[in-house]
């Protein structure tokens, strides 16, 4: 899954959460998902910027 599409996940869910689309039990089984999903973008935009950096590093 790419970056893209796990904000588009994300967006998703808490689009439902703030409209209460979800029963109790749904809303817990996609609170699971949703932190699975905030990892997944946390460590590809780490691993961004760490490219950016070193990047950046070579031009000077």
């Amino acid at each position: 899954m790419t970056y893209e599409e796990s904000l588009r996940q994300l967006e998703t869910i808490v689009q439902k959460m703030e409209q209460g689309d979800y029963s109790i039990d749904e809303l817990a089984a996609q609170l699971k998902t949703a932190q699975t999903l905030i990892a997944k973008c946390k460590d590809r935009l780490t691993k961004t910027d760490a490219e950016i950096q070193k990047i950046l590093e070579k031009g000077k």
